[in-house]
């Protein structure tokens, strides 16, 4: 969270001394052009594109300078986010990132030796046809090397785990006034050579 010191800004909080980390359930985890569920109740579900880091193999306490061999690859994630849910409700960034639909992902894998760059993607969001978010990941402020280093010295990463890495400006929470999802909205995003997704969002329904 927090990985983009203008996104940090946008949202009101200090740019973090070290990456700040939550989990996102499995149950969150949808295909990229798949309904993202606005939770019963919700009045501030909010988009985020992201980089996702895939992870290969095992990785335990890697140093930097060897983190990219632990990674298969990269993937577009929409970190859909509830904003109440997430800084209203107690603190705990899980509840807001981690409801049904929340981690749509893909198109596509695509293999670390096919991206030159990973710091230096072009990424963007459209809401209804109206770009939001228009960004790169040249400014993060953890690169991929320092993500998956950090974390492993916290917890094992294993094959297929995904880090999302964090997004630039132009969320909702951010806007004047802020502007959230509602039932019917479309979401596009993507990433330089990582492909596009599309959703339709959706009130939730048994």
């Amino acid at each position: 969270g927090l990985n983009y010191a203008d996104h940090a800004a946008e949202s009101g909080l200090p740019v973090p001394a070290e990456p700040v980390l939550f989990l996102k359930p499995s149950s969150s985890i949808t295909g990229p052009d798949d309904d993202v569920i606005i939770p019963r109740g919700s009045v501030k579900t909010d988009w985020e594109v992201e980089l996702g880091i895939v992870i290969g193999k095992k990785a335990s306490y890697v140093e930097e300078s060897e983190a990219l061999d632990y990674v298969a690859g990269y993937v577009v994630v929409n970190d859909v986010s509830e904003r109440e849910y997430q800084i209203e409700r107690g603190g705990q960034w899980d509840k807001g990132k981690g409801c049904d639909s929340f981690a749509p992902i893909g198109p596509w894998l695509v293999t670390r030796d096919e991206i030159a760059d990973p710091q230096n993607l072009g990424m963007w969001l459209e809401v209804n046809g109206k770009r939001f978010q228009d960004g790169s990941t040249r400014t993060m402020v953890f690169g991929v090397k320092q993500l998956v280093s950090y974390i492993s010295q916290f917890m094992s990463l294993l094959p297929g785990d995904v880090i999302s890495t964090g997004t630039p400006p132009g969320v909702g929470l951010g806007q004047k006034p802020p502007l959230y999802l509602k039932a019917g909205d479309v979401m596009r995003l993507g990433i330089e050579g990582l492909g596009v997704q599309s959703q339709k969002t959706r009130a939730w329904s048994r």
